[in-house]
Protein backbone atom coordinates (compact mmCIF):
# COMPACT_ATOMS: atom_id res chain seq x y z
CA UNK A 1 0.00 0.00 0.00
CA UNK A 2 3.13 2.33 1.01
CA UNK A 3 4.56 1.41 -2.52
CA UNK A 4 1.39 2.20 -4.42
CA UNK A 5 1.11 5.59 -2.75
CA UNK A 6 5.15 6.63 -3.19
CA UNK A 7 4.13 5.92 -7.09
CA UNK A 8 0.70 7.69 -6.78
CA UNK A 9 2.98 11.05 -5.25
CA UNK A 10 5.58 10.57 -7.76
CA UNK A 11 2.87 10.85 -10.55
CA UNK A 12 1.64 13.88 -8.97
CA UNK A 13 4.99 15.42 -9.26
CA UNK A 14 5.74 14.67 -12.45
CA UNK A 15 2.49 16.12 -13.76
CA UNK A 16 2.89 19.29 -11.57
CA UNK A 17 5.88 19.65 -13.04
CA UNK A 18 4.85 19.83 -16.59
CA UNK A 19 2.38 22.69 -15.64
CA UNK A 20 2.73 25.20 -18.08
CA UNK A 21 5.14 28.21 -16.29
CA UNK A 22 2.90 31.21 -14.66
CA UNK A 23 2.84 34.97 -15.16
CA UNK A 24 6.00 35.59 -13.51
CA UNK A 25 8.10 33.09 -15.27
CA UNK A 26 6.48 34.18 -18.95
CA UNK A 27 7.57 37.97 -17.79
CA UNK A 28 11.10 36.79 -16.93
CA UNK A 29 11.63 34.57 -19.96
CA UNK A 30 10.41 38.10 -21.96
CA UNK A 31 12.81 40.33 -20.33
CA UNK A 32 15.75 38.29 -21.07
CA UNK A 33 14.78 38.47 -24.56
CA UNK A 34 15.07 41.64 -24.49
CA UNK A 35 18.32 42.02 -22.45
CA UNK A 36 21.79 43.28 -24.10
CA UNK A 37 23.62 40.04 -24.62
CA UNK A 38 21.12 37.81 -26.00
CA UNK A 39 20.30 41.00 -28.73
CA UNK A 40 23.89 41.45 -29.57
CA UNK A 41 23.60 37.41 -30.27
CA UNK A 42 20.62 38.39 -33.19
CA UNK A 43 21.47 41.41 -33.93
CA UNK A 44 24.75 43.73 -34.73
CA UNK A 45 26.27 44.27 -31.65
CA UNK A 46 26.90 48.26 -32.35
CA UNK A 47 23.31 48.72 -33.52
CA UNK A 48 21.77 47.25 -30.57
CA UNK A 49 24.25 49.43 -28.60
CA UNK A 50 23.10 52.57 -30.40
CA UNK A 51 19.46 51.77 -29.82
CA UNK A 52 20.19 50.85 -26.00
CA UNK A 53 21.40 54.53 -25.95
CA UNK A 54 18.80 55.95 -28.01
CA UNK A 55 16.10 54.79 -25.77
CA UNK A 56 17.50 55.22 -22.33
CA UNK A 57 19.13 58.97 -23.16
CA UNK A 58 15.21 59.84 -24.55
CA UNK A 59 13.76 58.15 -21.11
CA UNK A 60 16.42 59.49 -19.19
CA UNK A 61 16.49 62.95 -19.82
CA UNK A 62 12.66 63.36 -20.82
CA UNK A 63 11.67 61.47 -16.97
CA UNK A 64 13.92 64.75 -15.54
CA UNK A 65 12.32 67.20 -18.01
CA UNK A 66 9.14 66.40 -17.70
CA UNK A 67 9.78 66.23 -13.73
CA UNK A 68 10.91 70.17 -14.58
CA UNK A 69 8.12 71.02 -16.09
CA UNK A 70 6.19 69.73 -13.11
CA UNK A 71 8.07 71.41 -10.06
CA UNK A 72 9.33 74.32 -12.45
CA UNK A 73 12.89 73.56 -11.45
CA UNK A 74 16.52 73.75 -12.96
CA UNK A 75 16.50 69.77 -12.95
CA UNK A 76 17.72 69.40 -16.66
CA UNK A 77 21.52 70.84 -17.50
CA UNK A 78 24.01 70.04 -19.77
CA UNK A 79 25.86 67.82 -17.92
CA UNK A 80 23.10 65.85 -16.70
CA UNK A 81 23.25 64.68 -20.43
CA UNK A 82 27.03 63.81 -20.41
CA UNK A 83 26.30 61.66 -17.38
CA UNK A 84 23.71 59.71 -19.06
CA UNK A 85 25.44 58.71 -22.02
CA UNK A 86 28.46 57.66 -19.42
CA UNK A 87 25.74 55.68 -17.50
CA UNK A 88 24.36 53.87 -20.65
CA UNK A 89 27.35 53.74 -22.99
CA UNK A 90 29.70 51.97 -20.33
CA UNK A 91 27.85 51.17 -17.69
CA UNK A 92 30.63 48.88 -16.06
CA UNK A 93 33.35 51.37 -16.16
CA UNK A 94 34.48 52.78 -12.77
CA UNK A 95 33.23 56.61 -13.82
CA UNK A 96 29.72 55.82 -14.26
CA UNK A 97 29.41 53.90 -11.11
CA UNK A 98 26.38 55.47 -8.74
CA UNK A 99 29.31 56.73 -6.13
CA UNK A 100 31.86 57.98 -9.20
CA UNK A 101 28.64 59.55 -10.34
CA UNK A 102 26.94 61.13 -7.35
CA UNK A 103 30.09 62.30 -5.77
CA UNK A 104 32.15 63.41 -8.85
CA UNK A 105 28.54 65.51 -9.32
CA UNK A 106 28.51 66.82 -5.91
CA UNK A 107 32.38 68.06 -5.90
CA UNK A 108 31.97 69.46 -9.09
CA UNK A 109 28.89 72.09 -7.51
CA UNK A 110 30.71 72.61 -4.56
CA UNK A 111 34.24 73.15 -6.05
CA UNK A 112 31.91 76.23 -8.71
CA UNK A 113 30.28 77.59 -5.40
CA UNK A 114 33.68 77.84 -3.59
CA UNK A 115 34.67 79.54 -6.29
CA UNK A 116 32.13 81.89 -6.83
CA UNK A 117 32.61 83.34 -2.94
CA UNK A 118 36.36 83.34 -3.60
CA UNK A 119 36.29 86.14 -6.22
CA UNK A 120 33.14 87.92 -4.88
CA UNK A 121 30.64 86.46 -7.83
CA UNK A 122 27.88 85.29 -5.68
CA UNK A 123 25.63 88.09 -6.86
CA UNK A 124 26.73 88.94 -9.71
CA UNK A 125 24.80 88.05 -13.40
CA UNK A 126 25.76 85.27 -15.61
CA UNK A 127 28.52 85.26 -17.74
CA UNK A 128 27.29 85.69 -21.24
CA UNK A 129 29.48 85.02 -24.41
CA UNK A 130 31.86 88.47 -24.86
CA UNK A 131 31.32 89.18 -21.21
CA UNK A 132 34.11 87.07 -19.39
CA UNK A 133 36.32 89.53 -16.63
CA UNK A 134 39.41 88.04 -14.78
CA UNK A 135 37.07 87.28 -11.97
CA UNK A 136 34.52 85.25 -14.05
CA UNK A 137 38.19 83.61 -15.98
CA UNK A 138 39.90 82.87 -12.36
CA UNK A 139 36.23 81.64 -10.90
CA UNK A 140 36.08 79.29 -13.97
CA UNK A 141 39.73 77.89 -14.25
CA UNK A 142 39.52 76.99 -10.98
CA UNK A 143 36.74 75.58 -10.60
CA UNK A 144 37.76 72.56 -12.83
CA UNK A 145 41.53 72.52 -12.13
CA UNK A 146 39.88 72.00 -7.80
CA UNK A 147 37.08 69.42 -9.42
CA UNK A 148 39.51 67.72 -11.64
CA UNK A 149 42.10 67.38 -8.22
CA UNK A 150 39.46 66.49 -5.95
CA UNK A 151 38.52 63.83 -7.87
CA UNK A 152 41.30 62.15 -8.26
CA UNK A 153 42.18 62.25 -4.64
CA UNK A 154 38.84 60.78 -3.65
CA UNK A 155 38.75 58.22 -6.50
CA UNK A 156 35.69 59.32 -8.25
CA UNK A 157 36.55 60.44 -11.66
CA UNK A 158 33.40 60.98 -13.56
CA UNK A 159 34.03 63.32 -16.63
CA UNK A 160 30.53 65.31 -16.47
CA UNK A 161 31.27 66.36 -13.54
CA UNK A 162 33.93 69.17 -15.06
CA UNK A 163 30.90 70.69 -16.50
CA UNK A 164 28.41 71.07 -13.35
CA UNK A 165 31.52 73.38 -12.05
CA UNK A 166 31.69 75.20 -15.39
CA UNK A 167 27.86 75.77 -14.86
CA UNK A 168 28.05 77.11 -11.37
CA UNK A 169 31.10 79.07 -11.42
CA UNK A 170 30.05 80.85 -14.16
CA UNK A 171 27.11 81.98 -12.94
CA UNK A 172 24.19 79.65 -14.39
CA UNK A 173 23.24 77.98 -11.23
CA UNK A 174 24.22 80.18 -7.87
CA UNK A 175 21.48 79.47 -5.10
CA UNK A 176 22.62 76.40 -2.39
CA UNK A 177 18.50 75.43 -3.32
CA UNK A 178 19.87 75.05 -7.00
CA UNK A 179 22.42 73.04 -6.18
CA UNK A 180 20.02 70.62 -4.14
CA UNK A 181 18.06 70.52 -6.98
CA UNK A 182 21.14 69.28 -8.99
CA UNK A 183 21.47 66.88 -7.27
CA UNK A 184 18.45 65.42 -6.71
CA UNK A 185 18.12 65.50 -10.36
CA UNK A 186 21.58 63.10 -10.79
CA UNK A 187 20.30 61.20 -7.85
CA UNK A 188 16.83 60.64 -10.22
CA UNK A 189 19.36 59.62 -13.00
CA UNK A 190 21.54 57.26 -11.19
CA UNK A 191 18.44 55.81 -10.02
CA UNK A 192 16.83 55.19 -13.68
CA UNK A 193 20.13 53.55 -14.54
CA UNK A 194 20.43 51.10 -11.87
CA UNK A 195 16.69 50.31 -12.67
CA UNK A 196 17.49 50.12 -16.73
CA UNK A 197 20.97 48.67 -16.93
CA UNK A 198 19.96 46.19 -14.11
CA UNK A 199 16.79 45.07 -16.68
CA UNK A 200 19.00 44.79 -19.46
CA UNK A 201 20.99 41.89 -17.35
CA UNK A 202 24.13 44.16 -17.12
CA UNK A 203 25.78 43.98 -13.41
CA UNK A 204 25.56 47.47 -12.69
CA UNK A 205 26.84 48.38 -9.06
CA UNK A 206 24.72 49.59 -6.45
CA UNK A 207 26.94 51.94 -5.57
CA UNK A 208 30.59 51.32 -6.10
CA UNK A 209 32.35 49.51 -8.80
CA UNK A 210 34.05 46.32 -8.01
CA UNK A 211 37.35 47.70 -8.69
CA UNK A 212 36.98 50.41 -5.72
CA UNK A 213 35.63 47.84 -3.42
CA UNK A 214 38.82 45.64 -4.16
CA UNK A 215 40.69 48.77 -3.22
CA UNK A 216 39.23 48.90 0.22
CA UNK A 217 37.09 52.13 -0.52
CA UNK A 218 34.78 53.10 2.83
CA UNK A 219 32.18 55.76 1.40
Amino acid sequence: MATGDSEHAGRRVQVSSADPPGATHRFRATLRRFQLAPLMERYPPRLVLAAFNLVNGFVSIGVIAAVAVLLSGPFVFPSAGASAFVLFFAPLAPPASPRNTILGHLVGALAGFACLAAFGLLGADPALPGEMDWSRTLAAAGSLGITGAVMVLLRVPHPPAGATALIVSLGLLTEPLELAVLMLAIGLLVLQALIINRAAGLAYPLWAHPDDRRQGVRF
